[in-house]
This record gives C-alpha cells, sequence and structure tokens, in this order.
C-alpha cells in the first residue's frame, strides 16, 4: 500500500511523504568560518570524491596562511560552479582552500542522508541557481545564499534507514561499474597493443625479421625500415588565437582536443574564429590531427585522420602531421609509436608533446604501399570489433549510473520508501 504524499513546496523536490518537513538549510546547518594555517592543519582537498588529503602534486597557492578549518564531521562543498559535485563529510581534521563552504549540523541529524542529497545533480542545479558572477567558471554561490536553500527534513529514524539503503545499494552499483570500467581499460588496452603489433611486425608471422635498432620496438620485417617521423612526414604547430577572434559559424573552424572522441574527428564542441590564418594552418583530407598538449596527460597524443574535405584549422594545444604515406596506416603508425613515448611529455608539471619531440620519434616503416593498406584494412577491421565490445560495456556504465541516480533522487525524495 503506497502511503500519503504531499506537495513539498520546492520544485526540484516535488511530492513527498505527508509526514515529512522541509526547512531551509541555515536551520539545519550553521557555517564554520574560521581562518587557519596549513602549517597547524593538514590541506584537504574538497573533490567530487568528497573531502581528501591534498596531493603533493595538487595545485597551491602561496598563501597557505589563509584557509579555512575543516573538523571531522563538518560537510565541505565547493562554492564555485566549476567544481560542480565537489563536496561530502570530512573524516579528518584539517584546512581547504577559501573557496569551499563548510558547514556543521546544528540540529539532530544523520549527516550521511544528507550528503546523499547534496551529491545529486537536482540539487547542484538548484545550489548554483542560487548564486552569482560574470562567467559560468566563476559563478559563486556562498553561505548567504546557499542557507536560503528549502530541503526535505525526514524524520530521524528514515533518515537512517535512507542513508544505510543508498550506502548498501549504491555501493553494488559502485562495484558493478567498476567492473565493467576495468572491462573497458583492458580492452582498451588489448586495442592499443594489436595496433603496436601491426604497425611494427605486420602481418606475416612467417616474414624474416631483422633488429630494427630501437628497443621497444624490437625486430621489423626485413624490407622495413625505422625512421624518425620527420623523414617521414612533416608536423606542424596550430593555430594561436585569442577569444577576441571567436566567432559564430561563418568563421573558419578551429580543431581542438575536444574535437577528437574515440579516434575519430567529432563536431559537438567547436570553435569558429574570423583571424588570418597562413594558408599553410589550413588542415587536408589525409591529414592526422594530434592533441600535443593537454591538462590531462591521458589525452596527449590522442590522434585523429581528417577523412573529408572541411574548411578548418587546429589550434596551439594540437599538431598536425602530413604524409605520402597510406593515411589510414599513418593514423595507426603514429597512434602505435606515440603510445610507446608516453613518459617523454607526461610530467608533473605540464603535459606537452613538442613538435621538437614529435619529430624525433622512431617509427618502423613499411615501403610497400600495399602493404600499407593491408595493415590498415586489417586494423580498421580488428578495432571496430573492439570499439564495438567497448561501446557496450560503456552502454552498460552508463545505464548503471543512471540507475543510481533515480535511486538516490527516490529515497531521498521519499518516493520511494525503504522497506523493512
Amino acid at each position: 500500500m503506497s502511503r500519503a504524499m504531499k506537495d513539498s513546496g520546492i520544485p526540484w523536490i516535488g511530492e513527498i511523504p505527508s509526514h515529512w518537513e522541509t526547512d531551509n538549510i541555515g536551520s539545519l546547518y550553521s557555517q564554520r568560518n574560521e581562518k587557519v594555517s596549513d602549517k597547524d592543519y593538514p590541506p584537504l582537498s574538497v573533490s567530487k570524491m568528497g573531502v581528501v588529503p591534498q596531493l603533493e602534486t595538487a595545485a597551491k597557492t602561496d598563501d597557505g596562511d589563509n584557509r579555512k578549518l575543516v573538523r571531522k564531521g563538518d560537510f565541505a562543498i565547493n562554492s564555485r560552479s566549476d567544481r560542480r559535485g565537489s563536496c561530502g563529510i570530512s573524516a579528518y581534521d584539517g584546512s581547504v582552500s577559501l573557496i569551499n563552504t563548510i558547514l556543521t549540523p546544528r540540529t539532530e541529524m544523520n549527516p550521511r542522508f544528507y550528503d546523499w542529497l547534496f551529491h545529486t545533480s537536482v540539487f547542484a542545479d538548484e545550489f548554483y541557481k542560487w548564486g552569482h558572477g560574470i562567467v559560468d567558471d566563476l559563478w559563486t554561490t556562498r553561505w548567504a545564499e546557499m542557507k536560503r536553500i528549502s530541503i526535505v527534513v525526514p524524520p530521524i529514524h528514515e533518515q537512517q534507514s535512507i542513508a544505510d539503503f543508498l550506502d548498501k545499494k549504491c555501493g553494488e552499483i559502485d562495484e558493478m561499474v567498476s567492473l565493467q570500467e576495468k572491462i573497458v581499460e583492458e580492452l582498451k588496452a588489448y586495442k592499443q597493443s594489436v595496433i603496436t603489433e601491426a604497425v611494427c611486425k605486420g602481418l606475416n608471422p612467417d616474414a624474416p625479421m631483422k633488429d630494427s635498432g630501437i628497443e621497444w620496438i624490437g625486430q621489423i620485417p626485413e624490407g622495413w625500415e625505422t625512421k624518425r617521423l620527420k623523414y617521414v612526414g612533416y608536423g606542424e604547430n596550430g593555430l594561436t588565437y585569442s577569444p577576441a577572434d571567436m566567432c559564430g559559424e561563418e568563421g573558419v573552424l578551429v580543431l581542438r582536443s575536444s574535437n577528437i572522441q574515440g579516434s575519430r574527428l567529432v563536431f559537438d564542441d567547436n570553435v569558429y574564429v574570423s583571424c588570418s590564418i597562413p594558408e599553410k594552418l589550413f588542415v587536408k583530407r589525409g591529414d592526422i590531427i594530434v592533441c600535443s598538449r593537454n591538462g590531462s596527460a591521458a589525452l596527449v597524443g590522442k590522434c585523429a585522420l581528417v577523412e573529408e574535405d572541411i574548411n578548418a584549422s587546429f589550434g596551439a594545444f594540437m599538431l598536425r602531421f602530413r604524409t605520402s604515406l597510406y593515411n589510414r596506416y599513418a593514423y595507426y603508425l603514429l597512434t602505435g609509436v606515440i603510445s610507446n613515448y608516453k613518459q617523454l611529455f607526461s610530467t608533473t608539471t605540464i603535459n606537452q608533446l613538442t613538435l621538437g619531440t614529435f619529430n624525433n620519434l622512431f617509427a618502423p616503416v613499411s615501403k610497400k604501399e600495399s602493404e600499407q593498406k593491408s595493415i590498415a584494412d586489417f586494423l580498421d577491421n580488428k578495432c571496430t570489433e573492439i570499439d564495438t565490445l567497448i561501446s557496450l560495456k560503456q552502454s552498460k556504465i552508463d545505464a548503471l549510473k543512471e540507475y543510481k541516480k533515480s535511486i538516490i533522487y527516490e529515497y531521498i525524495t521519499g518516493k520511494k520508501e525503504v522497506e523493512a
């Protein structure tokens, strides 16, 4: 038998059980706003994973004496919209950046219930709706606004049962997601190994071999050569432009890292510019675009082949490689080569594949176009098979994450009841 419901009066919450109450955050929490030094209280980071000890490699300011105190059991939330979802209950005494709001319960509650509530996307939408700022990346919601946000207040025993249920259920979902993600990573590694094997050894297991002279390459077919990339084709650094140069679709498309998805060019997140562009910085069909600089080391070196005629250039954090090799083969060759030189451009300070480094990477090269085409055809088919499996696993991951979001929302708003 379903329980009686009522309108909560809170649009993002909707209906709640008739015996539940509502109140504003300021009635449930008070702000802890004590300034401390990270010399006295160890530095913590407020992340999507919660409140965690700050990594040694984390970007730090010089003002370590101007931080906020966090006590064990406090709830911390990042006030800026570009840190959406960064919040959690602290398991430590420590200090955090001033951009975080620190809350301590002022009334009897189950903090884990509200931790689940504050992590929902609907709360994040409401939280930043109350904020202010000039641009999205600097949009901030302070305590003065946050404390006026209305939320649900179930009876304390129901807060406990809901929190316990979500801890258990979401833990099970997270384990299933983790398993699928592990399989995806294994499939990606397998795909990379298939590419590297094909471009380094060819397709004939009985072919006579010789030493390449490069340790990671090992033996290559006798008719092949080991060359630096600058002797295989030529690279070019991308276009430098300013925000003032950006315009609507009447301008020239500038390819960036976000335009490379799953080894192909996509056009969902485009930037167009109206500035003067040298002829050499326009792309042509058969060019290979390489991400040369990115905040994520994993994204540096990802490549895509330009497979159609487009009116486009490429940005300053990209390289363009142009070669007379069969273009699909050249794409796979770069993919195999760059993956084996990651240590050259993945550092703790900057992740960058410079043109000088790129030009001097060694590559095993087949001299026969027919063989190049055979290798490319083989890899097209094999990688399509692997990509299909990856896509199926990713769909399962996405479905599990959506399911997790839905049950959290349904239980923290009382639309579903925890069974006794």
